[in-house]
């Protein structure tokens, strides 16, 4: 039976029901140091319903996708609205559009090789990595998942989204007993598609590449300590986005719901329109049009259509990451003029859609990477996140990073290990001087964002250009 003629024989009473059904299959495999790890293979699927009934709201999740299973948890759903009525933080309103109908898929310019192929492909940059006897680890892998969305309402509605990740990792670490340095392989390059993902991320060479980095950071100096220009480049770019805008601009976080979890945000509600968030050269956008970046789609999970939309504008913060609900609270509260995004987002069947990052990126500027480096007197380019670390408000951050080179009177000098900085988010984001063009530009993504409670973990994309910033407090760390 399909997932509409199921759809069809079920009832309720409430004014506004819907389903949701995830269907995902993920296969990993792996080579550490020589050896194959054991090929993987995982699948899940289960349904949401949920209901809406004179204010109220309820929702239940089954992994029984009989008629019976999903009538049971419908029942469940649906007397959860009626309890709840007049006594939830807000009325739930039915959708303004009740009935969304369309269909999404990830791009898939090449087909990905078999299993036995993908094995063959990574054991040979992991045999190229081992050049010398100090590489005492390497890794690469690479996990694809398939994933299929259906949204289906008592109004109607009906949305079909189907979704292929690739989601590639390699790493390689050196010692020579006194210190331990790694390089990674853009690790965040994670995007939808199929093997041209793999030929983006530059897997081929790749092993040798990082190997040959992480032995030039054993002989490098410590990063040097001081105010300085920063250089980051779009893997480090990635986290900072992520850290210091994404997670600070959820709209629910604002309204206090992670506080005792995932922590709050220094953003308020009376900041948007008004609040100076970045130099006028930063401009980020919720963007799930992006065909091949990791977060992209058409609809969030509770059907809202997706589109583009600038969250700060020439460094005035205008938008939140708030979904229909989170929107409707803020008004309640009497914040009337902020208009949020369609990014209600629950990372399987059996949660429920929060406030989620989806694409969150800072779009290109007008200079090459070769013009920023020239406008640097003192200073350095950073690389490839290694450690992090922020507050609960997402304010006050320091991050760590793989590799760093130092920059004098406009060129690329020194190779320096241990490469840390610090700021406060406003502050940071008012420094930034210089932004790269499209072609210093990355789309990357990471599979691993957490919030809420019960805990979910879903995936996000960023894209980001090389940014400059101004007078930053770069330090080193113990070799």
């Amino acid at each position: 039976m399909n997932h509409n003629e199921l759809f069809a024989q079920l009832k309720s009473q409430a004014q506004f029901f819907s389903l949701r059904i995830t269907d995902e299959t993920a296969d990993r495999v792996a080579v550490r140091k020589e050896r194959r790890e054991p090929f993987r293979r995982t699948n899940d699927c289960g349904a949401m319903l949920t209901a809406i009934d004179g204010g109220g709201y309820g929702y239940a999740a089954t992994s029984d996708l009989s008629v019976a299973g999903l009538q049971k948890a419908l029942d469940r759903a649906s007397h959860w609205a009626r309890t709840t009525a007049k006594r939830s933080v807000t009325d739930f309103e039915i959708p303004e559009d009740s009935a969304p109908t369309g269909r999404y898929v990830s791009p898939l310019a090449k087909p990905l090789p078999t299993p036995a192929e993908l094995y063959d492909l990574l054991a040979s940059e992991d045999a190229a990595a081992q050049i010398d006897a100090r590489v005492v680890d390497s890794i690469a892998s690479l996990e694809v998942r398939h994933a299929s969305h259906r949204y289906l309402t008592s109004t109607g509605g009906d949305v079909v989204q189907d979704y292929h990740f690739v989601i590639p990792a390699l790493s390689v670490t050196v010692s020579d007993g006194r210190d331990t340095q790694s390089r990674s392989l853009s690790a965040d390059f994670c995007q939808q598609g199929g093997f041209e993902v793999i030929d983006h991320w530059g897997l081929v060479g790749g092993g040798r590449r990082c190997a040959t980095e992480a032995l030039d950071l054993l002989l490098a100096p410590n990063c040097p300590t001081g105010k300085m220009d920063l250089l980051l480049a779009p893997d480090q770019m990635m986290l900072q986005i992520h850290e210091s805008i994404g997670h600070p601009l959820e709209l629910d976080r604002i309204l206090g719901d992670e506080r005792n979890f995932a922590g709050t945000s220094f953003v308020t509600l009376d900041m948007f329109g008004t609040y100076q968030y970045g130099s006028p050269l930063l401009n980020v956008t919720f963007d799930p049009s992006v065909s091949e970046q990791f977060a992209s789609y058409a609809f969030d999970d509770e059907g809202r259509r997706a589109k583009r939309e600038y969250l700060i504008r020439a460094g005035m913060l205008v938008r939140p990451l708030g979904g229909a609900l989170s929107q409707q609270r803020a008004r309640d509260a009497g914040a009337n003029a902020i208009d949020g995004v369609a990014n209600a987002r629950a990372s399987n069947w059996n949660r429920a859609p929060i406030d989620r990052m989806a694409n969150i990126n800072v779009e290109p500027g007008q200079s090459t990477l070769a013009q920023l480096i020239e406008n640097v007197e003192h200073g350095i380019m950073m690389r490839t996140n290694r450690s992090w670390s922020i507050d609960d408000s997402r304010n006050k951050f320091q991050f760590g990073c793989e590799w760093g080179q130092m920059i004098e009177h406009g060129r690329l000098t020194t190779i320096v290990k241990n490469p840390n900085y610090r700021g406060i988010s406003a502050n940071f984001w008012r420094s930034l001087k210089g932004v790269g063009d499209a072609s210093t530009r990355l789309v990357m993504g990471t599979p691993y964002c957490g919030k809420g409670e019960p805990a979910q973990i879903i995936r996000v994309g960023h894209a980001s250009p090389a940014c400059l910033f101004s007078s930053i407090d770069v330090f080193g760390g113990e070799a």
